[in-house]
């Protein structure tokens, strides 16, 4: 059977309970949804699985949200569940109150309540708990309770074989006992309190009126017969969803028509229903006997899955003569529409179909093989040459038609009744996938070689003129499309349109920047076959028209994401069918949307869990009900979780997260439902989030306050501690500078006076020096002077001799010559000669006459007068004149004096003296 479905999705494959047992299904006012199953009790937020084991370690059978309190029932044992502070259910037992009345191996199968009561119904009895006073009543049964019921605050309930009761003011009263029941499990019971729908497990549906009880025949009696119920309800819209042993789910009208069957087949996980519970979103949840699925009835999506691969990827489709075909990879099919028919296969179109095009009541089928006109199951081929893209009309010309192939273009011909083949355009032969015509042009779109704008004679049978030139990005995904009389160039980097007299493409800002949404970027491109407009980008589909009442252009969106649509990419395809209805070509078969279900509601996020640890330990969890909590230092580790509990299968959930007092910027969108933040400093802090459904903001935005606390070294004890310890070390650190300072100031007096020492010093040098070249001068002058008179002495005494020796040779003369020699002698031994030569030699070395006589005592004075010659380093031929004895006289005296002075004979007596 060809049908479409709504969208299933499947929940806990393998993991907590997903291959056990679910008993019973139901949901809390936060949406979030509790599972009775096998192995505990599960909860699931929309992001998270949690599963609370039964207080017994039995299976649970039954489960019923009441206000804030998840009641559950499984082995001897009833009671409800409440979450505590750290967001962790918490198990009361309500049966332990009466443990010593329980039935031994009682299970209790059904929970529901009315008002401040709740009842719990095992195999025998019904227990009533009343909510307020805590107390428990209970309703006995000999043959046994199969199941109970809430219609409308009246609680009814099946006796094994007395029928149908209903408690009022806590005591049974029968409604009905009809036979028909006895041997049958009644699996719901709905309508009102006069006239009751009762659903059976093997017979089907009866109704009840205080007047009669009778059978309710329907259409879906025939597949009913067959079937054996074991679950069902009826929905808020009256519509009535039935779950089976062995063939999935019957989904019914309100008057009893068979909608459609899910089965493993169709996309359930398993075939045996054990419970049906329509949730706040109005999604029918379905407890399976192996997993856990939720039907997106109220979608505005419905699916044909070709799960077994008889059709392939779809690549067109039209409907036709009341006949909807699918072009696909594998050829043409067909089915009636409105019909769950098998689609069939067209003969002679295997292979790809790559469009599909209604004109003059003919339903032309572009095809890798060349052209065909379809009639029903029938083929006809009309063009042999390969790969024909697509099909345009031509202006002015009804019985032409222009297509475009993997050569070039052609044209096709009708001539009576009949299409036909009538020529190939010359001049252009490159791949013509993406086509457009206007007037007496060709645009043609070739994704690597480019844009073409082929200007076409009157015949479209050559071309005129070739323009490719338009200087805009070409690559991979670009398209060539008319909107409205607008020529649009999409590409990656934008919308582009045809500016008719400046003859080139501008950016198009209309539909990029007027549509309700003003995206940058809204993806691909492409007309529909009624001319609507269609993008198809990464996040959403999306549908642009003009406003009813503008020219202003609004875009619908579908948050479909391309990974859900599993389209071709690149080959993205869409068709009108009816009313608001599109079908959409997908990779395993194709999805019809329906634009005006299309729901823009807006979401709630919660934070689901706070986790916090220290560093090096594991995640604790923290309490969401404290109102900013303060953390120790070392706990700077925090994990944070939400969610946002909705459930169809076709919208992502994406979320943005800052956290105030680390940085102020809204982080990027992103599917991960859980942040952390490691090692934050201390201080104050708030972390926000919110969430985005589809294309819609969340209506809030979830925040946790928290503080961390200063660590110790950063506390203000500790603070005024470094305060003191600062100070201290400030003033130590000015005393020592001030220590430092004055000794420096103590140093650099010293320095200074130093200075002024060396420089004191330097100064009297300088006047020693001055002093000793003055008294240098003064010793070289008296040398001068000493030599002088020495030479003087010498001179005078030699002149004397001379004369001397002259006057002895006149012997005549010599009586009276006698007083003049007696002057002369007395002038060679004149004494004043000798002290002043004394007084001059003591001023040159005055030291060495007194270091003679203090070495030498005997030496006489005329020794020492020697000495002083010898210490001139005069000769003894200079020396014999001062003596006045003659040079043989100063050789004596010379032999005498170094034996006084006790020298060796090797000793220079000269170098003697000098040397003292």
């Amino acid at each position: 059977m060809a049908q479409e479905l709504p969208p299933v999705e499947k929940y806990l494959p393998e993991s907590y309970g997903g291959e056990t047992q679910n008993w019973s299904i139901s949901q809390a006012a936060n949406k979030n949804i509790y599972i009775a199953n096998n192995e505990g009790l599960l909860e699931f937020n929309g992001a998270d699985w949690t599963l609370y084991p039964t207080p017994n370690r039995t299976v649970m059978r039954s489960v019923n949200v009441v206000d804030d309190r998840i009641y559950t029932g499984c082995y001897m044992n009833f009671g409800f569940w409440k979450k505590n502070d750290l967001g962790k259910l918490k198990y009361i037992s309500i049966s332990d109150t009466i443990k010593d009345q329980l039935i031994e191996d009682e299970q209790f199968w059904g929970i529901v309540y009315q008002d401040n009561w709740v009842l719990f119904q095992s195999l025998q009895r019904i227990y009533m708990y009343n909510t307020t006073t805590q107390k428990i009543t209970i309703i006995d049964s000999q043959s046994g309770i199969r199941s109970i019921f809430n219609v409308d605050g009246i609680i009814y309930y099946q006796d094994l074989v007395k029928g149908i009761f209903r408690i009022e003011k806590g005591k049974p009263i029968l409604v009905t006992n009809s036979q028909v029941l006895a041997n049958d499990k009644v699996v719901s019971i709905s309508g009102t309190q006069n006239n009751l729908l009762i659903l059976t497990s093997n017979n089907g549906f009866y109704r009840y009126t205080p007047d009669s009880f009778s059978k309710w025949v329907i259409a879906a009696d025939e597949v009913l017969q067959g079937s054996k119920i074991y679950s069902g309800i009826q929905l808020k819209n009256e519509n009535l969803v039935l779950g089976t042993i062995s063939k999935g789910i019957i989904y019914l009208s309100s008057t009893g028509d068979v909608l459609y069957q899910i089965d493993q087949n169709k996309g359930l996980s398993n075939n045996t229903v054990l419970s049906v519970y329509e949730d706040i979103e109005r999604n029918v949840w379905i407890g399976l006997d192996n997993g856990i699925n939720c039907i997106n009835i109220t979608s505005p999506i419905t699916l044909f899955n070709d799960e077994k691969g008889n059709l392939g990827t779809v690549y067109a489709s039209v409907i036709f003569n009341d006949h909807l075909y699918l072009g696909t990879n594998q050829g043409l099919f067909y089915k009636k529409v409105d019909t769950e028919d098998t689609f069939q296969f067209v003969k002679g179109t295997n292979g790809q179909v790559w469009s599909l095009f209604v004109y003059d009541d003919t339903l032309f089928c572009g095809h890798d093989s060349g052209t065909f006109i379809i009639d029903k199951n029938e083929s006809e081929l009309v063009c042999e040459i390969t790969g024909a893209w697509n099909f345009k009309t031509i202006p002015g010309q009804p019985n032409n038609l222009l297509q475009g192939t993997y050569s070039g273009l052609s044209v096709l011909e009708k001539i009576g009744n009949s299409w036909s083949f009538k020529h190939v355009i010359e001049g252009f032969n490159y791949s013509a996938r993406y086509v457009e015509v206007e007037d007496k042009t060709i645009w043609v779109n070739h994704e690597y070689k480019g844009l073409f704008k082929l200007t076409m004679d009157d015949q479209f049978s050559k071309i005129i003129d070739i323009v490719e030139d338009f200087s805009i990005e070409k690559g991979r995904n670009s398209n060539i499309l008319k909107f409205e009389e607008n020529i649009l160039y999409t590409h990656e980097t934008g919308i582009y349109s045809y500016n008719k007299q400046k003859k080139i493409f501008e950016q198009e800002y209309l539909i990029s920047k007027n549509s309700a949404t003003k995206k940058e970027y809204i993806g691909k491109l492409i007309t529909d076959n009624i001319g609507g407009l269609w993008s198809f980008s990464d996040d959403y589909l999306g549908y642009i028209s003009y406003d009813q009442f503008s020219e202003k252009l609004q875009l619908v969106e579908v948050a479909i994401p391309r990974s859900l649509r599993k389209e071709m990419f690149g080959f993205e395809n869409i068709t009108y069918i009816k009313q608001d209805s599109y079908l959409l070509g997908t990779t395993n078969g194709y999805m019809i949307i329906e634009l005006s279900r299309i729901n823009f509601k807006k979401y709630s996020i919660f934070l689901n869990k706070i986790e916090g640890k220290n560093k090096g330990s594991a995640f604790e969890t923290i309490s969401l009900l404290q109102e900013e909590p303060t953390f120790e230092s070392q706990r700077n580790t925090f994990k944070i979780s939400y969610t946002v509990p909705e459930y169809d299968k076709f919208l992502i959930t994406k979320f943005q997260y800052k956290l105030e007092g680390f940085y102020e910027h809204w982080s990027g969108w992103s599917t991960n439902s859980t942040t952390t933040f490691e090692n934050l400093p201390f201080g104050s802090y708030t972390f926000k989030v919110r969430a985005k459904t589809g294309n819609i903001l969340s209506d809030n935005t979830a925040s946790y306050s928290f503080n961390i606390a200063r660590p110790w070294y950063f506390s203000m004890t500790a603070i005024f501690m470094y305060s003191l310890v600062l100070i201290g070390v400030l003033f130590l650190t000015h005393k020592a500078y001030k220590n430092y300072y004055a000794k420096q100031k103590q140093k650099l007096v010293e320095y200074n006076k130093r200075q002024l020492a060396l420089k004191a010093l330097e100064s009297e040098r300088e006047i020693m020096k001055l002093n000793n070249e003055k008294l240098m001068q003064d010793v070289e002058s008296k040398n001068r002077e000493l030599a002088t008179s020495t030479m003087n002495i010498i001179k005078k005494n030699e002149i004397l001799n001379t004369i001397k020796k002259e006057l002895q040779k006149s012997e005549a003369e010599r009586s009276g010559l006698t007083n003049v020699e007696r002057i002369i002698d007395r002038n060679l031994n004149n004494k004043d000669d000798w002290r002043h030569f004394e007084e001059a030699f003591n001023n040159v070395d005055k030291d060495f006459l007194k270091k003679l006589k203090a070495k030498h005592d005997k030496l006489t004075p005329n020794d020492l007068r020697f000495c002083t010659y010898l210490r001139l380093n005069l000769s003894s031929k200079e020396i014999a004149p001062l003596l006045n004895i003659s040079v043989r006289s100063v050789e004596i005296k010379r032999y005498r004096l170094r034996k006084k002075l006790d020298l060796k004979h090797e000793e220079s007596l000269v170098n003697y003296i000098l040397d003292i």
